[in-house]
């Protein structure tokens, strides 16, 4: 018996087209000469505001110590009086400012039976175990 004639795959006539075996990617985000100019825009950007805050926070500056100058002679005023820096320097207004302490103890406590008004702090218990000083 006669074997078959078997037809063999060949290639066409002119042959197989090239072969594209390289790798065609999308470009991927923003070249280096824009990511350059990106950073030193922000760059830039950032210097401008901490200039301004500089700025704005040197103001505020000012304006707290100009206040503070402004305040100066009434909280001296109020200091004076209050701790007696006058012409004796003995210290008359913290004498009375004491004694309107106590009338005040005095008017608070009045409901409280056997408080003496000068000895609290020693009955209250602060004063007690902390034995002689020298």
């Amino acid at each position: 018996m006669a074997a078959p004639k078997v037809k063999q795959d060949m290639a066409p006539p002119g042959g197989y087209g090239p072969i594209d075996y390289k790798r065609h990617l999308p470009r991927r985000g923003l070249s280096g000469y824009s990511l350059f100019a990106l950073g030193i825009g922000s760059l830039l950007l950032g210097y401008y505001t901490l200039v301004k805050w500089n700025r704005e926070r040197r103001r505020l500056l000012i304006e707290e110590l100009e206040a503070r100058i402004a305040l100066m002679p009434l909280l001296q005023a109020e200091s004076d009086r209050r701790h007696g820096a006058g012409a004796t320097g003995m210290g008359v207004p913290t004498l009375r400012m004491l004694r309107q302490n106590l009338e005040e103890e005095a008017k608070i406590m009045r409901d409280v039976p056997d408080w003496k008004v000068w000895d609290s702090h020693r009955e209250s218990g602060l004063g007690k175990g902390r034995g002689p000083l020298w």
